[in-house]
This record gives structure tokens, sequence and C-alpha cells, in this order.
């Protein structure tokens, strides 16, 4: 936009020749003039940076994110199809003494869904019809995502495992975000099948759909929106911001206790650690968290968020190998950043998923045992969006027992 300071009158000259000027003619602009137009231009030119820039990182997550049908909700049901993760019988099953094979659930197994009589049950081809709950008035606007996390390298080959199932709230004022890690042992009703299994195994059976049919029931919570990353992702956003500092509650696995600096790669080895740990992989759930809080903590610092390159290479490192269900719009995603630009690290929470003990199925092999009632007490506060009065004194702090009555 320009101005004209040129009278708009157009009179006579006094000598008739065209339009005479204003009283004090066109005078030149003095010192504090130019300054105020300089600064107009800075302005102008800032703007078209910024403009520019967040058009380059909306490119950027647009040409990077993928979308697929992660929820399923244009269909009535969804058909149980594992997709080659090792199945009960093979490689990972053992021989008991009665000659009856249990599935270790190693790192490479993945856990059969049996009936009430303890038996495996076989599911492949079965349907599942796709419910949502209502969601409660009380929740205004609160949104819950699916984050998964999966051990696949591509999601169109195969759909792996999901290593981390993490249920984020985000609350109506876009103020708070409540994490709510769920132990991938937890052994749950699996959607549809009249059996139950560890709840990471609905991942394996039925990927992303058959998983949020398993977890709605029990958080009676509608889930918005879901998207898979891997932990590989989150190595490169720990390089993209020069590191994190990580406060190690527990030493194993070549880490002590304390606030330690870690690169991606150390924070691979970090979250991947089970064996050493006291509560096993409880404690490994704990880490991720300690993790993933390290890492949101500095990418939402004044420190990442002012810098350009650096805000640039953790949004394209985020982005890269980030699945999201297609309903979730990269214009959605934009929207939902700019109206949590205030959340910092602080605004973050974590939770365990509700639980009571350990145990060892016969046939799943070792499970984590839900504690029912502080389910019951998780779902009633994300369903009214009262996370910021939660409070979980059942789930153990230390060792394996605690009270599922």
């Amino acid at each position: 936009m320009g101005f004209d300071d040129t009278s708009t009158d157009s009179g006579p000259r006094r000598g008739g020749h065209g339009p005479r000027r204003s009283g004090r003619g066109r005078r030149r602009a003095g010192p504090l003039g130019i300054a105020a137009r300089s600064v107009g231009v800075l302005v102008l030119l800032a703007v078209v940076a910024v403009g520019g820039y967040l058009f380059y990182l909306q490119r950027t997550v647009a040409g990077n994110v993928e979308h697929e049908d992660l929820k399923a909700d244009k269909q009535t049901e969804i058909t149980i199809s594992p997709d080659g993760a090792r199945q009960p019988g093979q490689d990972d099953a053992q021989q008991t003494g009665d000659g009856a094979e249990v599935d270790t659930d190693g790192e490479d197994g993945t856990a059969p869904i049996v009936g009430e009589d303890g038996k495996a049950l076989d599911v492949d081809g079965t349907t599942v019809p796709v419910t949502t709950p209502d969601r409660d008035a009380a929740a205004g606007d609160a949104l819950n995502f699916l984050i998964i996390g999966s051990d696949s390298r591509d999601l169109s080959v195969e759909r792996g495992r999901s290593d981390v199932i993490v249920l984020a709230h985000v609350d109506d004022a876009r103020d708070r975000v409540d994490l709510i890690h769920f132990p991938r042992d937890l052994f749950v009703p699996i959607a549809g099948t009249g059996g139950s299994s560890k709840i990471n195994a609905s991942y394996s059976y039925g990927g992303a759909p058959l998983l949020i049919q398993t977890l709605q029931p029990l958080i009676n919570v509608p889930i918005d929106h879901v998207a898979i990353v891997d932990f590989e992702s989150f190595k490169a956003m720990t390089d993209a911001i020069g590191g994190v500092d990580v406060t190690v509650t527990e030493s194993g696995g070549g880490f002590s206790a304390g606030v330690q600096h870690m690169d991606g790669e150390q924070g691979l080895r970090f979250v991947r650690e089970r064996k050493s740990l006291s509560q096993g992989d409880i404690s490994r759930g704990e880490r991720q968290m300690q993790f993933i809080k390290a890492v949101l903590g500095k990418a939402l610092s004044r420190d990442t968020l002012t810098n350009p390159v650096r805000l640039a290479n953790l949004v394209d490192a985020a982005t890269t190998n980030l699945t999201v269900d297609d309903s979730l719009k990269v214009s959605d995603m934009r929207n939902l950043a700019i109206s949590m630009r205030d959340v910092r690290g602080g605004d973050i929470h974590f939770w365990q998923g509700p639980w009571c003990g350990i145990d060892m199925h016969p046939v799943a092999g070792s499970i984590v045992l839900m504690a029912d009632s502080q389910m019951a007490r998780l779902s009633e506060h994300l369903r009214n969006d009262t996370m910021d009065t939660y409070v979980d004194d059942v789930s153990p702090k230390a060792g394996f027992a605690g009270n599922c009555g």
C-alpha cells in the first residue's frame, strides 16, 4: 500500500496553468519521517519473511506426512488380518511340560489372543464392528490423539509391532497436555474376538483400527486422531535440536541416575533398555516418557522456537516417517499448533496406564494386570476434561505387586 501527499484540489494555479499545490507545498521527509518509513518497510519485509517461512514449514509438513485410513471410521466393520508378525507356534514358541506351546513374546514375538478357557483363538478373518463412544459435553473441544510407536521400517509393507502406545489428551483450553502411556503387555479384552491378550497384540492382528476399537471401551472417550511414528524419528528430532537433557530416575543399561545429556543414538539405547530395570517393561515405559518429556521441553523452548534453522530442522525431522489418519489435515495440524503456542514443558503431564501387578499367563506369557477401578477413574477424568485433578494411587511405584481388588 502507498500514499500520495499531494492535494486532491484540482483548481487552477494562480497563473492559470494546471492544478495548484497545497499551501505548504511538497516537503522533503525529515529524519523522523525517513525513520518511520524505514521501520514500516522493515515490518513489511518481516511479515513477508515470516509468511514465507511459515509457508515453507507447511510445505515441508505436507511433503513429509503420509495419510492412511488408520481409524476405519468410514467403514462399518474391520477384518482382522495378521500381516506376517510371528504367530503362536512359530519361532518364539516354547514347549511346556505337558506339550503345550507357549509364546514367550520376546522382542520379535506376538502374543496370542486367548479365550476364557485359556486356549489360543484363531481370529484370522474375524470381523469387528466399528464403534465410537459418545463425546461428553463437559469435555468441550478437548481432543484425544492415539500415538503409536511402531518398529516397522515401511508401513506399506508391514505394520510391525506397537512398542509404544500413548494417548495424548489436549484439553479444551489448549494449555495442557496429558500423555498416558499404556504398557504394551497390559492384558485386556481384544475387540470383537471374545478373547483377551496383550494390548499391543491388537495392533499386530488388526493395525491401528483394531487397537482403537480395543482401547476406546477402556477409556470410554472417542479417539479423534491417530499418528504412527518410530523412534528413528525421535532420534532425528533429538539431533535436530542439539541433543536433550534427560532426567534419569533409575540407573541401568549404561545410564546413571541424574540429568544426562543425550544425542539421538544415546536416546534410542536409553528408551529400549528394560532387562536391567527394576520394573522391566513398566520401567522402560517410564524411560520413554522421560525421553519424550526432554525432547518436547527442548522443542518448545525459546531457543528452538526463535531459531529458524533449528525449528525448520525439527519440523522436518518430526514429520519424516510420520503417518496420520486421513481426516487429520495439515491445516488442522497448523491450527492446533497455533492454538497451543503457549504450551511449554511444564504444561505436559505424564501418566502410566492403570495397572496393578505382573502375572504369568500359561499361553500369553508375562502380562501386566489392568487396574479396573483406576481405569474407570481415568475414563471419568478424560470424559470430563478434568485431568488437572486426576490422581493415580493404585499403579505400583516400585516392584510388581499392587492391589488388583
